[in-house]
Order: structure tokens, then C-alpha cells, then sequence
């Protein structure tokens, strides 16, 4: 696994996997994007910080096509995305987790965790009908990965219990199976730690680290609790009034002072 990780970034570093040229996005008057360029590379974990209010879940919603942008490019893995559908996104390789987590709390574990797997197996009505036998196959193959992806996060116990009763916790990890069940390249993951308490959040760190290398995953991760950013990512990128401020290690960017006074509100 780590020889597979390791030839990855090699060639992360010749191509990033995501790209974005000079994007900006706007709405009405205000631009909540401004010239924004950066990059993520293959099989890293990246950190994307700044204060409330910087772009950062914006530039999410450009990428996974939630958004219009106003000018720039997005590619993914060589290819243009900032102009394909929404629906496209995820089988082309890219799964997030959002700020609110977005389970049915009515449906089960293996339910939630299954409708991921959807853009990954197909599910298509005319082939179902004429071939019920290779549809049921399809439908047992996806479970059994679906099942596979709850053992590796620990909720293999709870696969059959409605979503709801489930505490937020636990919720978290079933939202990133379900996105881990669409077989994505690169997870985007939208403050992923929030509301969890100290010892959920060293927890949160490892298990991201632990599938970031089972699942071969580039990971990018919005989060504020620093604690947790410093010690799980490689590179951060910093967003501050919709602008790229700085970018580099967790080192570096600790001694930015531009970062230290417009993110953490000191001055250096």
C-alpha cells in the first residue's frame, strides 16, 4: 500500500489531481471567490482554512458543481469539470461530506451508506428489467462493498439501525462511508470534526489518516479546529476575503504572519 501511495504522489507532483486557475465567483455584488488559484495533489491530505466567511465551502460548491463560476477554470485529473453537470461530478471520482450532515435519519446505516454506492454500480431501469439475474448480482456485489466500507470505519454493528438514533458521532463516520461507497479519488470533507469533543476529534484524525491509506484517497478538508489541521494535514492553502493569503506546511503557515493576524486575529 505505501509503495502504491508513494508512486502516487510522484505523480502528483508532475500533475496536481485538482487544479484551479484564477476562479472567481460572485454573488450579486459581493465576490465571495477573488482570483483564486491553487492546487491538490495526488494522495495527499491538504487542509483548506481561513475565518468564517472566506470562501472556503464556497470554493467546495465550485468544485463539485454547485456553483457557477464567473471566470477561471477547475480540472480534475487533467480534465475541465467547472462546466459539467452536478450529477457527473461523483462519477468522475469526486465525493464530499458537508457542513450539516446530510443523512436520512429514517433509513438504516447500510441504507444511507448504499445510495453512495449508486453512481459507482449503476443502477439502470432497462437492464434491470431485461436482465433481473445480472441486476441482482449488481445489487449483491454493492452491498457487500457497502458492508465492506462499515467494517473499515467501525459501524458494521449499527448497519441495520435507523440512522437517527445514532449519535452525531457516529453520524459523521456514516457520511463519510457514504461517500467512500461511491469509490471517489479525491473526498472533500466540509468540517468533518465539528461538534465532536477532544478525544472524538484525535479519534476522527486517525481513522482519516487510516483510510486516506486503505482507500487510496487525496483527501481536502475544511476545518477549523486547528489542533486537528496541523496534526493530520501535509500542506494547507489559506483563504482569507475570498483570496488565496498564503499556502504551504503546517510549519510554514504557523509563522505566516499575514495568517496569524488575519486568521487567528493577532498580530505578529
Amino acid at each position: 500500500m505505501e509503495q502504491s501511495r508513494t508512486s502516487s504522489r510522484a505523480r502528483g507532483d508532475a500533475e496536481p489531481l485538482l487544479r484551479v486557475e484564477n476562479v472567481s465567483v460572485r454573488f450579486g455584488g459581493v465576490r465571495a471567490l477573488d482570483d483564486v488559484t491553487c492546487q491538490v495533489n495526488a494522495g495527499e491530505i491538504c487542509g483548506l482554512i481561513g475565518p468564517n466567511g472566506a470562501g472556503k465551502t464556497t470554493l467546495f460548491n465550485c468544485i463539485t458543481r454547485l456553483y457557477p463560476i464567473v471566470a477561471g477554470a477547475i480540472s480534475f485529473s487533467g480534465r475541465r469539470i467547472d462546466s459539467v453537470a452536478a450529477r457527473e461530478i461523483v462519477s468522475l471520482g469526486i465525493a464530499r461530506t458537508f457542513q450539516n450532515v446530510g443523512i436520512y435519519p429514517d433509513m438504516t446505516v447500510l441504507e444511507n451508506v448504499t445510495l453512495g454506492a449508486h453512481h459507482s454500480h449503476g443502477g439502470h431501469f432497462f437492464r434491470a428489467v431485461v436482465r433481473p439475474f445480472a441486476a441482482d448480482a449488481r445489487e449483491r456485489a454493492m452491498t457487500e462493498w457497502c458492508r465492506s466500507i462499515l467494517r473499515a470505519l467501525n459501524l458494521d454493528s449499527v448497519e441495520r439501525q435507523r440512522a437517527g438514533n445514532l449519535p452525531y458521532g457516529t453520524l459523521k463516520r456514516v457520511e463519510i462511508a457514504r461517500a467512500l461507497a461511491a469509490k471517489p479519488r479525491l473526498l472533500l470533507l466540509d468540517e468533518p470534526a465539528a461538534g465532536l469533543n477532544h478525544g472524538e476529534r484525535i479519534e476522527f484524525g486517525n481513522l482519516i489518516k487510516r483510510i486516506q491509506d486503505e482507500f487510496e484517497l487525496t483527501v481536502l478538508l475544511v476545518e477549523h479546529q486547528m489542533g486537528l489541521v496541523m496534526g493530520l494535514c501535509e500542506r494547507l492553502l489559506v483563504l482569507h476575503l475570498g483570496q488565496l493569503l498564503a499556502e504551504g506546511s503546517p510549519r510554514d503557515i504557523s509563522a505566516n504572519s499575514a495568517v496569524v493576524s488575519a486568521y487567528l486575529g493577532e498580530t505578529a
